[in-house]
């Protein structure tokens, strides 16, 4: 009897062991988040290819850039793509880290390590951020209404 109980004991500790770690390890969104992190996703896709259509359909009209230091409009941004246009190899990728997304209401926050791949000269170019954005939720739709942005050093 005693031996059955020590097992049982094991068996649950090792049990409760295992789901903290789950839980602790695993970062879990709810379709709500997802769907503010996919709109972010989206914003660098069209950053990426330089689709200002694009960009503006994620952005709320008076969106604010703050970047290096410096305050930009939707404007801004475009003016500052649009040097990369008709540079047949400007490429980029992105890879996103999530590390929180917070809902209330229809506003939400995101924050994450963003890592880009830029090719302008032929040559790679490997540059990290972490990111804040702020989203409004608009008839259902999550719209970026500020990105605040921090360069990362290399190391």
């Amino acid at each position: 009897m005693k031996i059955k109980l020590n097992v049982g004991l094991s068996f649950w500790a090792i049990f409760l062991i295992m789901l903290i770690c789950n839980v602790t390890m695993a970062q879990n969104f709810t379709s709500q988040e997802t769907e503010v992190q996919n709109t972010i996703v989206k914003l660098f896709d069209a950053i990426s290819i330089n689709d200002a259509a694009d960009i503006k359909s994620y952005c709320t009209n008076d969106v604010k850039f703050y970047e290096y230091g410096q305050i930009w409009t939707v404007d801004t941004l475009l003016q500052k793509l649009s040097k990369l246009s008709g540079t047949s190899v400007y490429s980029r990728t992105n890879k996103f880290d999530f590390v929180s997304t917070k809902l209330k209401d229809n506003i939400a926050w995101a924050t994450y390590y963003l890592e880009s791949t830029i090719t302008k000269t032929g040559k790679p170019d490997i540059i990290k951020w972490m990111e804040t954005v702020i989203l409004i939720n608009v008839k259902k739709k999550w719209f970026v209404s500020v990105l605040h942005s921090t360069r990362l050093s290399k190391n």
